[in-house]
């Protein structure tokens, strides 16, 4: 009782607890709704900016009309609900505060049914609905934690950790374990009052688990490492089914109106958007090519191509500078505040022309320096620098200088003609396991992933005779786990 009375003083002090709109419990917020909308409404524009929203029109209207529906069915409808799908591969969904909701194209390619993508989304909206995102910001400010991520060098080049973020430290917010337990209580009536089968809800968490286990290692899905699990879900879910005590047999699933809308999806990472092999980076699109330092953790992202050695304290990056020529473009670079330059030259990389300068920058972790050249191609300008400790410039010299030096024209003429990997939906006439399944309707996938994004655990899932299912067409060939005792073919 103390402790409830210490807490309930706090927050009279703080003028700051207020009653959550979808729970009905007390909550610190000091975050007023119209700044909530604000903050999701610019966030929002940078995920489209950054990641990106997937081309498919037809898609996004079918994403958009079934979260407006959801949408109505929480305590805050008046809200700027909006729902689209981003282009990225991973299994996926976010919030941001004040109704922008996203769920990722490879959560579309991994579901099976409508419903299960009502009871994600339904998810997402409690999230918004219960002002988790602005009561987490709320706790930040409150302990004078600051949210901005800037980049070390410019908004356009970032390091490796950063560029991961996408610039939006709002959207890695990390919700606590009772807030998931209340988003998921949330979602499971959303809908269920919108007439979906709430018992889709525990397919979702079979599936998350399915993804958890093909990534191996322990890894989590992308939806897991910012959601933290409360528990066992699917067992709450299977008992939360049992105390409604409610008919679903009439509900909806959807499961041939959800395939259709997916049918034709880009599933994995898309090649044309750039790919690697091995440490070469390919980019069909722009035709180029980039070989990044041997042992490099590397990532792609729609911002820019980055790695980072074992020891995380050096990085190489290659970023679009826009339109300008490499003069303009380094002087652009070298007019910000705090940017130190050294000599600038103009060289040759590749035979393609190139401006280049060592610098140095003072940060919130030190002085910094590094190599950074702007070289023009194809009517765009590309930044390519590698930085590190001031002290350790001249220790990773060799590296920044090789990793320079390796841009160039890709001229070969299978990687420009890689295609991504697309969703095929299959009706089959008989029954027959998903093995049976890949030899008569062949997958570039593993033949456990196939199992996943059909909804089963292994190759011996059994198919239903007239039934849908997804096979995956096109796409860089599936690396196939070899059999145990193999050896490598001999060079």
């Amino acid at each position: 009782m103390s402790r409830l009375l210490s807490f309930a003083a706090a927050c009279a002090l703080l003028s700051a607890c207020v009653r959550n709109p979808a729970t009905g419990k007390l909550q610190l917020d000091l975050i007023p709704e119209s700044q909530e909308i604000d903050m999701g409404k610019q966030a929002a524009q940078e995920v489209k900016q950054s990641i990106g929203l997937y081309k498919d029109d037809k898609l996004q209207a079918y994403v958009g009309r079934l979260g407006q529906s959801l949408s109505q069915g929480t305590t805050r409808k008046s809200l700027p609900w909006e729902f689209h799908v981003v282009e990225d591969s991973s299994v996926n969904a976010f919030a941001l505060p004040g109704g922008p909701v996203f769920v990722t194209r490879g959560i579309l390619g991994t579901l099976m049914t409508e419903a299960q993508l009502a009871g994600v989304m339904g998810h997402e909206c409690g999230h918004v609905a219960a002002r988790h995102s602005a009561n987490q910001i709320s706790k930040a400010q409150l302990a004078q934690v600051g949210l901005g991520i800037g980049s070390v060098l410019s908004p356009q080049i970032a390091s490796l950790s950063q560029v991961a973020g996408a610039g939006l430290q709002v959207l890695f917010l990390k919700f606590s374990r009772d807030d998931e337990s209340q988003a998921d209580k949330l979602g499971f009536a959303y809908m269920a009052n919108d007439g979906y089968d709430a018992r889709q809800m525990v397919e979702i968490f079979r599936t998350l688990d399915r993804v958890s286990k093909l990534a191996g290692g322990g890894k989590l899905p992308e939806w897991l490492q910012t959601h933290p699990d409360p528990g066992n879900r699917q067992q709450v879910a299977e008992e939360r089914l049992k105390d409604l005590q409610h008919d679903f047999s009439q509900a909806k699933v959807g499961r041939d109106e959800y395939l259709a809308a997916i049918d034709g999806i880009v599933y994995g990472a898309d090649p044309r958007q750039g790919y690697f092999e091995g440490q070469k980076f390919l980019h069909p699109d722009l035709k180029f090519q980039v070989t990044f330092p041997a042992g490099w953790q590397t990532q792609n992202t729609p911002q820019a191509v980055a790695g980072i050695n074992s020891g995380q304290d050096a990085a190489v990056e290659l970023a679009t500078a826009g339109k300008d020529s490499p003069q303009q473009a380094a002087q652009k670079f070298f007019s910000q505040q705090g940017i130190q330059q050294g000599q600038a030259a103009q060289i040759s990389v590749n035979g393609l022309p190139a401006v280049a300068a060592y610098f140095g920058a003072q940060t919130q972790q030190g002085q910094i320096g590094g190599l950074i050249a702007f070289v023009g191609y194809n009517g765009n300008t590309y930044a390519l620098l590698g930085y590190t400790a001031a002290q350790a410039v001249q220790q990773h010299d060799g590296e920044f200088k090789t990793f320079i030096g390796s841009f160039g024209p890709l001229n070969d003429a299978a990687a420009l003609a890689v295609q991504p990997g697309k969703i095929q939906i299959v009706r089959v006439d008989s029954p027959m396991t998903v093995e049976q399944f890949n030899q008569r309707y062949p997958s570039n996938l593993k033949l456990e992933e196939l199992a996943l994004i059909n909804g089963f655990d292994d190759k011996n899932g059994q198919l239903q005779a007239g039934q849908q299912y997804k096979r995956v067409v096109g796409g860089p060939p599936a690396k196939q786990t070899p059999p145990a005792g193999a050896q490598p073919p001999k060079s």
